[in-house]
């Protein structure tokens, strides 16, 4: 592992936390130290028995390590361990994440709005539905057959009909299969992806936003995974860039912080460009909402108790790295982008492997930083079969990948049925490290490659 700094700055800023409160009395510990240890080398112990998430060889699921300062935060706010809720329970943590928030909003260009921070984007998204549903109760939800899946269970838990649209080619929202349904007249709310979890294609939310004022129903925009890239939106592919150019236009929006934000888990974010919306989340406490005439952050949130200390630490890392085009947060999102574009030009340049299949005047390049290909074989079954054992040789060389089950016709279109699966590996290039560790990663791969299929 690298040099870690948070001990020794977690020292520095635990005795300046302590200073604050150097009015109180002291009162006894009575922890056990030496059996605390014993534990703690337990857990240590126990948790070598993972992938190395933190490390650039990694380059599996979507997975990127807090910043240090993020750590270091969190870990501070655990020394008082505040809760979110109500301003009782966390008075500067709750202004901390008020002004967070702020942040995020400002990159997608909004200075009114309700949002507010959860424990993750699943219940962000629920928030968003949950909101959908009660201004267009008994209507339909649809989202890309590429979504996550987490819209069809929310719907479901929510009683609310779930519609999934064909995605086309590359993975996108088929307009023209989403139109048919909005002719139904019983769509209420359509669910736009930035940034789907199996290849981080981007639906055409600009398009979508055109049906919209023919056909009138809500856009809640799912940018859990692919939020943060709209400060690069310039650099993208024009079909990605005028998508993230009309985030603004959305009515609701969710990120998680905990994927691109540099957070921990779990912290998500659910933003609602009418601030109206709060009504539907008014409610009464007999005891926690007297200390303060302030907004407490429970009235505007479906969970109760919410850790103070995800907001502190996302405080702190929009602190030290401001969420603006030209920044080096955006930078690093920049690398991870530039990571996955080599990667994938080293693909269509190996026999060995397929990429997806160009579809229209856009090459079929990386929309984000993940990146999808299929083994080279004369039937699905080979092909399948070899990228598992290929994803496991490269597990023997410290390389991590992931495999994910993609149509058949999105690399052959001239072969495929349209219904095919077909096993191919994939990986998520989100740390910034991966563009300068792109050439030992393809070693690698090219090593497990030539162990698996030969050549």
């Amino acid at each position: 592992m690298p040099h870690d700094p948070v001990p020794e700055l977690l020292r520095t800023a635990t005795d300046a936390l302590a200073a604050e409160f150097a009015g109180l009395p002291e009162y006894a510990d009575h922890s056990e130290t030496a059996a605390i240890a014993d534990v703690l080398g337990n857990v240590a112990h126990r948790l070598g028995d993972n992938y190395p998430y933190f490390h650039p060889l990694y380059a599996g699921q979507m997975l990127k390590p807090p910043h240090p300062v993020a750590r270091a935060a969190y870990a501070l706010a655990m020394t008082i361990n505040p809760n979110n809720h109500a301003r009782d329970g966390g008075r500067a943590s709750s202004e901390m994440e008020i002004e967070a928030v702020r942040g995020i909003a400002a990159m997608f260009s909004w200075t009114e709005y309700l949002g507010h921070l959860t424990s993750s984007g699943t219940i962000a998204n629920l928030e968003a539905l949950w909101v959908a549903g009660q201004l267009a109760p008994g209507k339909r939800i649809v989202a890309s057959e590429q979504a996550h899946y987490t819209h069809h269970r929310i719907s479901a838990v929510l009683k609310l009909e779930f519609t999934a649209i064909a995605a086309d080619a590359q993975g996108r929202m088929s307009l023209e299969a989403l139109e048919t349904e909005l002719r139904k007249g019983d769509v209420g709310t359509v669910v736009v992806t930035l940034g789907t979890t199996a290849i981080g294609a981007v639906d055409p939310l600009d398009e979508v936003l055109k049906l919209r004022a023919k056909y009138g129903f809500r856009v809640h925009v799912d940018s859990a995974y692919g939020g943060y890239f709209r400060l690069i939106a310039d650099s993208l592919e024009v079909s990605a860039r005028e998508a993230y150019q009309a985030t603004a236009e959305a009515d609701s929006i969710v990120i998680d912080p905990h994927k691109h934000g540099l957070q921990p888990y779990g912290c998500g974010c659910v933003l609602f460009k009418d601030p109206a919306v709060g009504r539907y989340y008014k409610h009464d406490s007999p005891y926690t909402y007297f200390t303060s005439k302030q907004l407490h952050l429970g009235e505007i949130s479906l969970e109760c108790s919410r850790a103070g200390a995800a907001a502190v630490a996302l405080w702190a890392t929009q602190q030290l790295l401001p969420l603006v085009p030209g920044g080096e947060f955006a930078h690093g999102l920049a690398s991870g982008r530039a990571a996955a574009l080599d990667l994938d030009r080293r693909l269509r340049a190996d026999r060995r492997f397929e990429a997806l299949a160009a579809r229209g005047p856009e090459p079929a390049r990386p929309e984000l930083d993940i990146v999808v290909w299929k083994v080279a074989a004369p039937s699905i079954s080979h092909a399948s079969d070899h990228a598992q054992s290929i994803f496991a040789a490269c597990a023997t060389r410290d390389l991590h990948l992931a495999l994910v089950q993609l149509p058949l016709f999105w690399f052959q279109p001239e072969k495929a049925t349209g219904t095919e699966l077909v096993t191919c590996l994939r990986s998520v290039l989100m740390k910034p490290e991966h563009a300068v560790w792109l050439d030992r990663i393809w070693e690698r791969l090219a090593a497990a490659t030539a162990e698996v299929i030969g050549e």
